[in-house]
């Protein structure tokens, strides 16, 4: 490729809501092996099948995100437990108003305005995302994410006056 081409990932922590997915799942499996058999045996079945599918989900709450830009195109995609991978957006950067740093002087002209995020970030608390201003649709949309530094490099090169660093 010529340079207009930059992949990154992120793996996300573990937030509360997906610690106590797990911990859900877990008094699942617990309630199923133990409670459900204990009240009736035609329960057992239903046990087998809150097992079965508490099993397929568990490695689904472990997941990151992976950005590929090529050629002005961004996507994100959600990779879940190494096995699934699902794309969630794509965006044209013909379709974007700006791109910069979180907290730059840039967004000035959107941080009033009530748009819809979408957050792709890791969700550390020491890390400062980039934030992309675009239409999706007949809306705009704030996006969250932290590519690496060959991609700001690609994104500026493609549109210089939309990417700003700082």
């Amino acid at each position: 490729m010529n340079g207009s081409y930059a992949e990154a990932g992120v793996r996300c922590v573990q937030t509360p809501k997906s610690i106590m997915k797990k911990v859900g799942y877990v008094l699942a499996i617990l309630g199923s092996l133990f409670i459900l058999p204990a009240i009736s045996t035609w329960l057992i079945p239903v046990s087998a099948g809150i097992i079965t599918v508490t099993v397929w989900m568990f490695p689904r709450l472990n997941f990151e995100y992976e950005y590929v830009f090529c050629d002005g195109q961004l996507d994100f995609d959600k990779v879940m437990g190494n096995i699934k991978r699902k794309r969630a957006l794509r965006i044209d950067f013909e379709n974007v108003e700006m791109a910069a740093p979180e907290g730059s002087s840039a967004l000035d002209p959107w941080n009033n305005k009530q748009l819809k995020v979408l957050d792709f970030t890791s969700f550390r608390k020491d890390v400062k995302p980039f934030i992309i201003i675009a239409h999706k649709g007949q809306d705009l949309v704030k996006i969250k994410f932290e590519p690496t530094s060959k991609m700001i490099d690609c994104m500026k090169s493609k549109s210089p006056r939309k990417v700003a660093t700082s």
